[in-house]
């Protein structure tokens, strides 16, 4: 039983910086934009966040400071896609590359730099439930701020104004402009929103997770992110259970290593990508099916089966 509650509270740690990633972009998608970009923003974040807390000593200023730059690497994209008809995959790689380069850069001087990180925080009483306690009570504040981010942002797509003018967006587009609203507007601002979220995700991985920055520290997780998106049906509930399904995966390997078990590391490091590739197999156009209609188009443009 312990190895599966060390899995499963590693799973919630770890895949709390793919939640906040997915949450952001599954309010890109639902306006018809697919942002490839993700990782770029994650790991822009991730580098404004250290930065800002190695200089402040205030990590809540650096969660500050990753949103900003996830929003503004997303909004690069925004400006590519929505306002001057650019090829979403390719600029989603461009935004992405952008980030690499700028990261690279202006992060060397911190690699190996302390910072004042987010601590782990026992909630009374609730940490002491049996198996769930310490599964989702005995985390650092990022982790519970997600706990709030995601019915909310369900509440907001499905039950507001601003919601339903996103989900038109990205189903329905015409109608949007018949009542006189601009179609670029609303998927700009979903598009920055999803990066400003992606950002965050970023920050929790460098200041709470790893409290570390090394150059490319994302890793993947924003890829992973917009599979679980598409998996998901668009749906920031099921982003929900499947970041924490992805987390556990990327905590699998530690947890065996812990025990002694002399599994290849590399080949632990693997396994979150292969259950992506094997989750997208399995569900197929079965998924694509639920895209909002104006996704299904970009999809639709990608270069067909030989």
């Amino acid at each position: 039983m312990s190895i599966l509650i060390d899995v499963a509270t590693g799973g919630v740690r770890g895949g709390t910086s793919i939640l906040y990633a997915g949450v952001g972009e599954t309010v890109s998608e639902r306006s018809g934009v697919i942002n490839l970009g993700t990782e770029g923003s994650m790991l822009g974040g991730a580098l404004a966040a250290y930065v800002l807390a190695a200089e402040t000593g205030n990590p809540w200023l650096g969660v500050l400071g990753g949103a900003i730059a996830g929003a503004v690497l997303s909004s690069v994209h925004g400006v590519l896609v929505v306002r001057r008809g650019a090829n979403q995959f390719a600029s989603g790689l461009a935004v992405l590359f952008l980030a690499l380069g700028l990261t690279s850069l202006f992060g060397a001087a911190y690699v190996g730099r302390t910072i004042t990180s987010f601590q782990n925080y026992a909630i009374p009483i609730l940490s002491d439930i049996p198996v769930l306690g310490p599964i989702l009570f005995n985390h650092d504040p990022l982790v519970y701020l997600s706990y709030v981010v995601v019915p909310v942002v369900w509440y907001v797509l499905f039950r507001t104004r601003v919601g339903l003018l996103i989900r038109t967006a990205g189903e329905r587009s015409e109608a949007l402009t018949v009542h006189g609203f601009k179609v670029k507007n609303v998927r700009m601002l979903a598009v920055t929103v999803g990066g400003l979220f992606a950002g965050i995700g970023g920050a929790h991985l460098s200041i709470a997770y790893t409290n570390s920055w090394f150059e490319n520290m994302i890793a993947g997780r924003g890829f992973i992110a917009v599979a679980l998106v598409i998996f998901a049906s668009w749906s920031p509930l099921r982003v929900f259970a499947g970041a924490y399904l992805f987390g556990a995966a990327l905590a699998l390997g530690p947890a065996l290593q812990a025990r002694g078990f002399g599994i290849n590391q590399f080949a632990l490091h693997v396994i979150p990508f292969v259950l992506t590739l094997v989750v997208l197999a399995v569900l197929g156009r079965r998924t694509i099916s639920a895209a909002p209609a104006e996704l299904k188009r970009v999809f639709e443009n990608a270069p067909p089966d030989p």
